[in-house]
């Protein structure tokens, strides 16, 4: 995450949400900078010179709509922030990997960033996907922990990043038709199995 930008945030256990703290590094966190929210984004626990970060709502919005949420990260990647600013689709079907993982990867509409617009932006999206990418803001993943919204990101910079560079090369491939009904008739059985 570059700067300043970026945010974190958990469910925990009594469903209260332990989020970043705006206008500080992630880098340069430490635990006693994190603060926790409820699900309305009102602040239970603080020190008295941390704000919430400016997006809250939208993590907030992802933890309302999807109980099996535990985690959410937003971030700015360049090659996946890139895509929506060219106004190009996130090339799903161009690897193996993200047809078996990610499935499709929307992006929304613009909204303005740090207002409620942005957890306006992602609601049509939440409950049939695990990422997505922001209109020129960047990325939202999430997942049943950490790691997996983690992985979630570092897929879409990954293929983001490939698809550019294949594009600098003058050609894309993309999968077949059927082979990509194959692969995501596995997503369908790993994900229900």
């Amino acid at each position: 995450m570059t700067s300043n930008d970026g945010n974190i945030s958990v469910r925990m256990e009594n469903g209260h949400v332990l989020i970043t703290p705006s206008g500080i590094s992630k880098g340069r966190l430490q635990t006693d900078d994190m603060l926790v929210v409820d699900l309305d984004g009102h602040v239970i626990s603080s020190r008295p010179d941390r704000k919430p970060s400016s997006e809250t709502p939208m993590h907030i919005e992802v933890y309302k709509h999807r109980e099996d949420v535990r985690a959410v990260v937003h971030a700015h990647p360049i090659y996946a922030t890139t895509l929506t600013v060219a106004g190009l689709e996130f090339p799903v079907d161009m690897l193996p990997e993200v047809l078996l993982t990610l499935g499709d990867v929307p992006i929304t509409e613009y909204a303005t960033p740090s207002s409620h617009e942005d957890a306006d932006a992602i609601r049509p999206f939440l409950k049939t996907h695990n990422a997505m990418l922001l209109c020129q803001h960047g990325s939202l993943t999430y997942g049943k922990n950490l790691d997996e919204a983690l992985i979630h990101l570092e897929r879409i910079e990954h293929v983001s990043e490939i698809y550019w560079r294949a594009k600098m090369l003058g050609n894309v491939k993309r999968i077949p038709p059927e082979a990509q009904a194959k692969l995501i008739e596995l997503r369908e059985k790993y994900f229900k199995g």
